[in-house]
């Protein structure tokens, strides 16, 4: 006979899971899964809607990674108009340049939000501190002079998704083949020298190092517990460039293994040929894997910590000082160590940060060269687009009738590319802290929850399901008799 310990909700995420641990009568823990109560059909209910539509709609599935659905969304429609990199023309360098300057915006805030409100708690405080300490409040109670300069950061950041994109959230910039509008030099030199309360672009850079500095601390003390915790094995991938290192806007799909070999590369285009999804009655994510390996196997891990092992380097300074020290700590070999992702974020923070000073003094972003018009003819009427998100690669897939509206959807989430090496590390913490205990303590179960936020999962982008959702309809009377019912 069995039982069950379960976490629900799990705190300190986007969109609604729980995580339920099967225990023998000793103890012993037989199994433990993430299910991801919300079903969400995105997919389904954009269809009919005019192509054009996608981006702003399908951006809707979040509010925290919009841009990097927006972008992804954009670069479909780029595809099905004839205008793309497969297409051979490619976007104005401006409209390029502005929806980069845009994605690496929402990576820099975006992960600011994620490693100093959800992860940095328990650093300070630890796994098994009171639940009213290990929350942003606490922090503030702790140091409220770093929390100051975080929400500074996390503000620029913000300001300049609204400056590229029109709102804070779910904004309207990038249409088919192009931009709608350029970064004003008004508007640059408002970032470039911290005018109107904001950050100058050289305290930008200067504080995004400091989760590095915090990362760095905290594993000088505790080396044992960040290097043991949650030790999973998946293969890695992300989007590469022609030079084999990380490319967050586009490029191939790269999947290395532990010692760093390709073991698969390819076109999104041609995902179908090397992507398969499993699917399990206790969840509404799905379970991607590689077709050729199978699920055990083939399962990949994105986000952070994947980039950092796919990479051979970074373009920008202090991003890639900081890259060395990461792969010269496990040799040059693939790093599975699922707290090491917080360190791998902490990197491309200041990544972003460098990357958005080039940009903004870059002239292309004053230009008036925004959108390419192809002929009638280069239509397809089919297109795929793919970026990298905060949490690892994001795909979208559409096809429309020669109207122009949509037929097919198809999304392939960062959040659920990972579900499989989730699950696997919700198991390893369960077995390290819960296995054989008669007393199971609320820091234990944290624990788990720890494992779960350094993936930084979006639910509510990720939750879809093959066949048809259960459904159960009853109407009842002024007393309260059920009268009818319908189940589907």
């Amino acid at each position: 006979m069995s039982k069950k310990l379960v976490i629900d909700p799990i705190t300190r995420i986007e969109g609604h899971g729980k995580v339920v641990v099967y225990l023998d009568d000793n103890h012993r823990v037989t199994d433990a899964r993430v299910h991801v109560v919300e079903f969400r059909g995105f997919e389904k209910f954009v269809q009919g809607h005019p192509f054009w539509e996608a981006p702003m709609l399908l951006q809707r599935a979040c509010g925290i990674c919009f841009v990097s659905h927006h972008l992804s969304g954009a670069k479909t429609l780029d595809d099905m108009i004839g205008v793309g990199r497969r297409s051979g023309s490619g976007l104005t360098p401006a409209a390029e340049k502005m929806r980069r300057l845009g994605h690496f915006a929402q990576m820099l805030q975006s992960h600011v939000t994620a490693y100093f409100y959800l992860v940095v708690p328990e650093m300070l405080f630890g796994m098994d501190a009171p639940p009213a300490q290990r929350n942003v409040l606490g922090l503030i109670e702790a140091d409220p002079d770093l929390v100051k300069r975080v929400v500074a950061l996390r503000k620029w950041g913000q300001e300049l998704i609204k400056a590229v994109f029109g709102k804070r959230m779910h904004g309207i910039h990038s249409v088919p083949g192009g931009v709608n509008k350029n970064l004003s030099a008004a508007e640059r030199d408002r970032f470039l020298r911290g005018e109107d309360g904001l950050l100058s672009i050289d305290e930008v850079v200067e504080f995004a190092q400091d989760g590095l500095k915090l990362f760095h601390a905290f594993h000088e003390k505790h080396r044992g517990t960040v290097d043991g915790f949650g030790v999973v094995p998946a293969l890695n991938m992300c989007l590469v460039g022609d030079d084999g290192n990380v490319d967050y806007y586009h490029g191939k799909i790269r999947v290395v293994d532990d010692a760093k070999n390709i073991v698969r590369e390819f076109d999104c285009h041609d995902y179908l040929d090397h992507i398969s999804e499993a699917v399990e009655e206790w969840s509404y994510m799905k379970f991607p894997f590689l077709k050729e390996l199978g699920r055990e196997q083939g399962s990949v891990r994105v986000g952070p910590l994947a980039r950092m092992n796919v990479t051979k380097s970074l373009p920008t300074p202090l991003a890639q000082a900081a890259l060395e020290r990461f792969h010269a700590y496990t040799k040059g070999r693939a790093n599975n160590m699922t707290l090491h992702t917080n360190w791998a974020r902490t990197i491309e923070v200041i990544h972003a940060a460098e990357v958005i000073r080039d940009l903004l003094l870059d002239p292309d972003l004053q230009s008036d060269r925004l959108v390419l018009t192809p002929s009638p003819a280069a239509w397809t009427g089919e297109g795929v687009g793919v970026v990298e998100a905060p949490r690892g690669t994001l795909l979208h897939h559409y096809r429309a009738n020669p109207e122009g509206n949509i037929t097919f959807v198809n999304l392939i989430v960062s959040t659920t590319q990972n579900n499989e090496v989730i699950n696997r590390t919700v198991r390893s913490v369960a077995d390290a802290y819960l296995n054989g205990q008669a007393d199971i303590t609320e820091g234990m179960m944290n624990a788990i929850e720890v494992g779960i936020r350094a993936y930084d999962p979006c639910f509510s982008c990720a939750t879809h399901a093959l066949g048809q959702m259960p459904l159960q309809v009853s109407v009842f009377d002024a007393a309260g008799r059920l009268i009818d019912e319908r189940l589907r």
